[in-house]
């Protein structure tokens, strides 16, 4: 069972005064999450990817394909006791303390005496927010909103958790923190869907991920999918490479280059590579790690965006 699966998932809505035009805010999306994974959703604004999140959620429904969530339809309530959501710019009665609002989100999800006051206390403790309990939120920063909302999206200790923009306006070392978290719920086997515009971020967390354009999954696949560049790699090394050795170097293989104290080489022509390798050994050049070169999920994202053809 697989925690999100859709099939052929197409959204559209009826536009202009007279509702005669459409805009397709979906085009047979496919895509299965799989259990106790950290799953990445991007694209540009207008891609698709709120109102994906919105029919997982039950709050829209498609105009046709199909989406499952946790085994059972999107559209079944009762799935809603094993969710937890954390939307962008969320917004709590700002009369609440940050115990109250966890206080609040757990009643409404069925909780309450011992049980729930000890949630409330592992949450703040998890999130590090326990000596701010009891101040106002009114008073609270935006990354201790973002805290609080974490914990809000856990109280009901959810199996499927949808986080959108969680490490926004959160500081470096907050961001840090809540990966940590993120990471350890998923060691946990929970399966995280996440959105998020800050790619560095989605890259260091995130196990696989799939970008939207123009309401279509364009790519998909694990991080280093996106980020390994197939027709290059690159040397580490310690020593000095002089011109004539570079040269030499250079005769055997016309791909190579040195930057920044890097050696690259194509990665198409397997025996020259070895050559290249035996040269440097035989002129005192060790070799410390070859590797095929990587760009940044940024960079794959951005070069996706720009190449991929408008449907």
């Amino acid at each position: 069972m697989y925690p999100v699966e859709t099939r052929q998932l197409t959204k559209i809505y009826a536009s202009g005064l007279l509702k005669r035009f459409e805009v397709r805010a979906l085009e047979e999306v496919s895509i299965n999450v799989s259990p106790g994974e950290i799953f990445g959703l991007l694209g540009p604004n207008g891609a698709g990817k709120t109102t994906f999140v919105r029919i997982l959620l039950g709050i829209t429904h498609p105009t046709s394909g199909t989406a499952a969530v946790l085994g059972e339809p999107a559209t079944n309530y009762r799935i809603k006791k094993k969710i937890g959501f954390l939307p962008e710019n969320h917004r709590y009665p700002m009369h609440l303390t940050g115990e109250g609002v966890l206080r609040y989100f757990g009643r409404l999800s069925g909780m309450g005496g011992s049980h729930l006051k000890k949630r409330i206390d592992e949450l703040l403790h998890i999130v590090n927010m326990n000596q701010w309990r009891k101040m106002k939120i009114r008073k609270y920063s935006k990354g201790m909103l973002q805290r609080i909302g974490l914990a809000q999206a856990l109280i009901n200790d959810p199996e499927l958790i949808f986080l959108d923009e969680p490490t926004d306006g959160v500081d470096p070392v907050g961001r840090k923190e809540i990966r940590d978290i993120l990471k350890h719920l998923r060691d946990e086997g929970k399966t995280i869907f996440l959105n998020s515009h800050l790619l560095s971020e989605v890259e260091v967390i995130s196990d696989r991920v799939a970008i939207l354009k123009n309401g279509r999954v364009i790519k998909s696949g694990t991080v280093d999918e996106f980020t390994t560049t197939a027709d290059e790699y690159e040397i580490l090394y310690d020593g000095i490479i002089d011109d004539d050795l570079l040269a030499l170097i250079q005769a055997i293989d016309g791909s190579v280059r040195l930057e920044n104290g890097i050696l690259h080489v194509a990665a198409g022509n397997k025996e020259s590579i070895n050559s290249v390798l035996d040269a440097l050994r035989s002129h005192g050049i060790f070799v410390k790690s070859m590797s095929q070169r990587k760009s940044t999920l940024e960079d794959s994202f951005i070069n996706l965006i720009n190449e991929e053809p408008k449907q």
